[in-house]
């Protein structure tokens, strides 16, 4: 009788360099997988860093706000031809209600001062015909001068001096100007009273411009 005897054929086993290579692909996998995550628990810790530092900046600016009128106290407002008065004295203070902002000027400004508050960095009080020009910084949130592109031509903006007398300006352009332009500082009347707002467009490397004039007694 013929029998027919067989077995079950073994299956054909991977190829080495298939393993290898599924090996690889699973090691990189899981590499980048930590990674990742090493990236984003970076990013966290940088952006927890960056906002508590930005929440100190505020917090500081509004302890000068609350604090104006003992700050101003020690000011120098000395007369013109004598002693020039300290950056980190209190130049007065900006107000601008359609961006619900309000802080003290700094009189001069470096970059420390900048991350404090608004800094004046040209012309004269704003009683004086002169075109006072004021710096802050541009966080893209609610702070300092983030906000000023969304104004429009005829807003209003109040500077109070140390003697707590208001002046009121009104818009009458917005524009920008590459970082390199100092026009925007220069006295453009001499008989006029303007003010000059400036802050850097992060997005494109210029500077927001915002010009106004003071309202007539």
């Amino acid at each position: 009788m013929n029998q027919i005897l067989y077995s079950k054929e073994p299956q054909d086993e991977e190829p080495t360099s298939k393993k290898q290579s599924r090996k690889k692909i699973f090691i990189f996998s899981k590499f980048q997988l930590i990674l990742s995550i090493v990236l984003f628990i970076i990013f966290i810790i940088l952006l927890f860093s960056y906002t508590t530092s930005l929440f100190k900046q505020e917090k500081i600016s509004n302890k000068i706000i609350e604090n104006y009128d003992i700050l101003k106290l020690y000011t120098n407002d000395t007369p013109a031809g004598q002693i020039e008065p300290k950056k980190d004295d209190i130049f007065g203070i900006i107000e601008i209600p359609k961006i619900n902002i309000s802080y003290p000027i700094f009189y001069g400004f470096d970059d420390e001062l900048l991350k404090i508050s608004p800094c004046r960095i040209s012309g004269e009080a704003p009683n004086i015909n002169s075109n006072l020009c004021i710096a802050g910084h541009n966080y893209n949130n609610t702070m300092f001068f983030s906000n000023i592109s969304s104004l429009n031509i005829n807003d209003e903006i109040n500077i109070y001096d140390n003697n707590e007398i208001k002046y009121i300006y009104y818009i009458n352009s917005i524009y920008e100007v590459s970082d390199s332009d100092l026009s925007p500082i220069l006295d453009s009347e001499t008989n006029q009273k303007e003010l000059t707002l400036i802050t850097c467009n992060n997005f494109n490397s210029k500077r927001i411009i915002v010009k106004a004039k003071q309202k007539s007694p």
